[in-house]
């Protein structure tokens, strides 16, 4: 006797099967006992009291009883169990749904789809659709046939049909596969049959293709819903209506938390509760798993919440022993099939470390950009999963990126848009949360890195969509919580250093301060004091501080850092330069023009000592030296250097350079402040032409150098023509960088004030109120542009007739000035003339002119005696003292103003003849003044 291979062998029902040899042994029992050969036998199945057999069966007598085919049962019938109900169960807006699409279908077809990432209900809300139908015996509802199948394969399908197919319609139960087409075929409506009132419920159908041939038919009584993570179009055909069934709402979550709580020793407040609910992303099953878990311990919700804070810890620390509601597996485990099987679609291997990206970014939107950058690309290249991809992987594409995110989106790990113009991809914070759980330290950091190099690589290099900007800041801010110190190994992240220029460059001065303030005090602990990233972060701290209002503690910091960089860097290097032109500028910003000036002279020869004449860095050394020098009140001096310095960078850089570009805008403004505005408005518009053609239409410096045109020629007279032109520019800078730009809103407040010169005052004050209410909102009441709108606000009133409130106003905004600002800022002088002119129109000429002296010695002490701004308070003092009644002091003042203003800007200058003017008026008032002749005039 010989056996081999014997295998296959299934029996159900008290039936028996065989394949190998059933018997006594050949050579006992018989005379002549034959010998016997089994070989490669199997694939026997017997069910329902049959026999089957592939190989030898030895019996003396087989009596095999067919049972009678099971006659139908009787209706109402039930297939399958309804999963109960969960503690705590709650009524959901998606029943609502689901009642209104079932209810007003119009159509023989009613397939309804819950669709939704794991965790969210989609069972929980499918069961009790179930049993709602199921128990209503109202004439109009109820069922006759109740089908519950878990879907998760094809085959338990296949079984759940079958059994109903044996149960409700005499099939074979011998044949599944038979049985199950024989009931699909039972359910199809008949002419003559009874109507049969049916549900069919699939639960957690995994893929699309388990379902071919197996979908219910079409029946005026009969529905079908489907909960399922996925979301294939294959799904969604033939009219199949789809439900996505979301988180929980905060109301929903908190009234769970505190039902299910409620009688197990927790007097939870209802702040700390919502705030759990928060941090857990308002997921049903994670609400369930986290009470059942302070029920077990007696921990209280502050202690839990700390749990899932600690970065130590992973999801499985905060999981129950127990799962509650007869859950299958804890909330680490629940996507884990999903991300197994999303990393099988095409393109295969790339959703796991998508994923992985996507989990220290911004759960709540990450550019498709970012995660499609050269930096993405890499990673997904080399991090593929699948042994077919070992060795040499081929280059993933941007292609092959976005259909991986797709496939994520088909399994509900994301949910990606791909027309969202920023946050095209969302992941819920506990899919982030287990997705990081399984990565290793090492590849957490990689990972981390190159998310950081992902969104540098993908940060517009203008920001000239400022939603866009702060969802790149988001994801930064995500990706710095998520890294730990990744960010700073081996060096400071550049991204950190991108967000803090993009709050800084949208106007968020403020926030750009304190954030390089955080990046200074974190980079200083995890490199060290001398670390070159720790100098970076204290120079851009500094001059974002300057550009917050502290111009004089900006130099102060800049001072201090020079000192640091000398002694680390040596007084050579270009970064140690680099902050001994950024201290000049900012000692230049707090008031002092001159010393700016000589400090950057003193650079400059340094610069072409250390780096040449045509270094980058030594031409905007000129470019700086050129600006300071007209800042100290010599703009005939700045216009020659600049003249010089635009020949010398169209010889070195050319004429399409941005930086030669630059230089012709500032040598047209310097000759404007001279006086020839005409001229500069023409300069204006021939650069105006060039850029244009080198830099686009749409280019910040193109939208700048029509600001300028604008202004230049409302200078020269044309108001009219300059409000008509700020008012195309900002429809142009509305469409480009959006409203709430900063170059917006200094837009707006152009605009006004042209306006107002063409003779609209009144409409010119209502415009900047419109305008201070968005600054506030946009960048807050302490920032400059805030401050500045309130002071051209109180202005406009003023001339609109109201001097009183204009001076209450400048009076307020002042205090205000002076407390965010301090007392040396420029700014607060320029309020404090302000106050002075209005106080005296609004009738206290002597008040006026009292104000404006002292405002003049403070001008001649901080500016000397030679600076426009000087020269200006001098004049508000004539006019106020001659107004107040002493013409007399009025024309001293005015001859001592003369005498400096033909001196310094020689007797030429446009400003000249007005003062003559002003002089003889004073003179004319002094002498019908008594005890003054024509013999005292000189």
């Amino acid at each position: 006797m010989t056996v081999t291979d014997t295998g296959n062998a299934e029996a159900a029902g008290d039936a028996t099967a065989v394949t190998g040899y059933r018997g006594p042994a050949p050579e006992t029992g018989h005379a002549h006992p034959a010998p016997l050969h089994l070989s490669h036998t199997g694939d026997a199945t017997a069910a329902w009291g049959g026999v089957a057999n592939t190989g030898y069966l030895n019996v003396s007598t087989l009596t095999v009883q067919q049972r009678a085919p099971r006659e139908p049962a009787p209706w109402p019938h039930q297939v399958g169990v309804i999963p109960p109900a969960a503690r705590s169960y709650q009524h959901r807006a998606e029943t609502d749904r689901l009642n209104t699409t079932a209810d007003g279908g119009t159509t023989t077809v009613l397939t309804q789809l819950l669709t939704g990432m794991g965790g969210v209900g989609k069972t929980q809300l499918a069961a009790d659709y179930a049993r709602t139908a199921w128990n209503d015996d109202s004439a109009a509802g109820g069922l006759d046939v109740l089908v519950w199948v878990t879907a998760s394969t094809r085959s338990p399908v296949v079984t759940g049909y079958a059994q109903a197919g044996v149960e409700l319609c005499r099939a074979d139960p011998n044949d599944p596969e038979q049985a199950a087409r024989s009931f699909l075929a039972w359910l199809t409506p008949k002419a003559t049959a009874k109507p049969c009132r049916w549900l069919i419920v699939l639960d957690d159908v995994t893929d699309p293709d388990d379902l071919k041939g197996l979908w219910p038919p079409d029946s005026p009584h009969g529905r079908t819903l489907v909960t399922t993570r996925r979301r294939d179009a294959a799904l969604a055909a033939h009219g199949r209506r789809t439900i996505k069934v979301g988180l929980f709402t905060e109301a929903e979550a908190l009234t769970y938390l505190t039902t299910s709580l409620t009688g197990h020793g927790h007097d939870e407040s209802a702040d700390e509760l919502t705030a759990l609910a928060d941090d857990l992303g308002y997921l049903p099953l994670a609400l369930a798993q986290a009470a059942a878990y302070l029920i077990d311990t007696g921990e209280t919700v502050a202690a839990y919440r700390e749990l899932l804070a600690d970065r130590t810890a992973i999801l499985a620390d905060a999981t129950p022993d127990a799962l509650p509601d007869d859950q299958a597996l804890p909330l680490a485990g629940v996507w884990s099939l999903s991300i197994d099987r999303a990393d099988t679609l095409r393109p295969a291997g790339l959703a796991r470390p998508m994923l992985q990206l996507a989990a220290l970014l911004d759960a709540n939107g990450i550019p498709q950009d970012v995660l499609t950058s050269a930096p993405a690309l890499a990673y997904l290249t080399t991090h593929r999963t699948g042994p077919e991809h070992a060795g040499e992987p081929d280059l993933v594409s941007a292609r092959d990126a976005v259909r991986a995110l797709s496939a994520l989106h088909r399994l509900s790990l994301i949910d990606h848009d791909r027309n969202a113009p920023y946050r095209a991809v969302r992941v819920h914070q506990l899919i982030q949360r287990t997705t990081r759980d399984t990565l290793t330290p090492h590849q957490h950091d990689t990972t981390a890195r190159t998310a950081a190099d992902a969104l540098v690589d993908a940060w517009p290099a203008s920001e000239r969509d400022t939603a866009l900007a702060q969802t790149f800041r988001d994801n930064t801010t995500a990706l710095a919580s998520h890294a730990r110190r990744a960010l700073y190994r081996p060096d400071a992240h550049a991204v950190l250093y991108r967000t803090g220029r993009s709050l800084g460059e949208t106007g968020q001065v403020t926030a750009a301060r304190d954030h390089f303030q955080h990046l200074t005090e974190t980079t200083r602990h995890q490199l060290g004091e001398d670390h070159p990233d720790t100098l970076t972060a204290r120079g851009t701290l500094a001059a974002w501080r300057g550009e917050a209002g502290d111009a004089a503690g900006a130099a102060d910091a800049f001072a201090d850092l020079l000192e640091h960089m000398v002694r680390m860097l040596g007084e050579d290097d270009p970064d140690t330069l680099a902050a001994r032109a950024n201290l000049a500028t900012w000692r230049g910003e707090a008031g002092d023009a001159a010393g700016a000036a000589d400090a950057l002279a003193d650079l400059l020869e340094h610069m072409v000592r250390v780096l040449g004449e045509d270094h980058p860095h030594t031409l905007t050394t000129r470019n700086n030296l050129a600006t300071w020098r007209g800042e100290a009140g010599d703009a005939a001096g700045a216009a020659d250097a600049f003249a010089d310095l635009l020949e010398h960078m169209v010889r070195v850089l050319g004429e399409d350079h941005p930086d030669t570009l630059a230089a012709r805008g500032n040598l047209a403004s310097w000759r404007g402040r001279t006086g020839a505005a005409a001229g500069a408005a023409d300069a204006f518009a021939d650069l105006l032409e060039h850029m244009v053609r080198v830099l686009g239409e749409d280019d910040p410096d193109t939208l700048a150098a029509r600001a300028n045109l604008a202004t230049w020629r409302g200078e020269a007279g044309d108001a009219a023509g300059a409000a008509d032109a700020f008012a195309d520019l900002l429809a142009d800078r509305i469409r480009v960088l959006g409203e709430d730009h900063p170059d917006t809103l200094t837009t707006r407040n152009n605009l006004a004030t042209w306006r107002g010169r063409t003779g609209d005052a009144a409409g010119a004050a209502n415009t900047l109120a419109d305008l201070l209410a968005d600054r506030i909102r946009v960048l807050g009441e302490d920032h400059p542009g805030s401050l500045a709108t309130r002071a051209n606000l109180a202005s406009w009133r003023g001339q609109a007739g109201d001097a009183a409130g204009a001076a209450n106003a400048c009076a307020d905004l002042l205090e205000h000035t002076v407390r965010v600002l301090g007392e040396d800022h420029p700014h607060v002088p320029i309020i404090r003339g302000s106050l002075a002119g209005w106080r005296g129109r609004a009738g206290d000429a002597a008040g006026a002119a009292d104000a404006f002296a002292d405002l003049l010695a403070d001008r001649i002490r901080v500016l000397g005696e030679d600076h426009p701004t000087t020269f200006a308070a001098w004049g508000s003092l004539a006019h106020w003292r001659g107004q107040a009644g002493d013409a007399a002091e009025a024309v001293a003042v005015t001859e001592q103003l003369l005498e400096h203003m033909v001196r310094v800007l020689g007797a030429d200058h446009p400003h000249v003849p007005i003062i003559r003017h002003n002089l003889a008026h004073w003179w004319k008032e002094a002498e019908r003044a008594p005890g003054v002749s024509g013999n005292d005039r000189s």
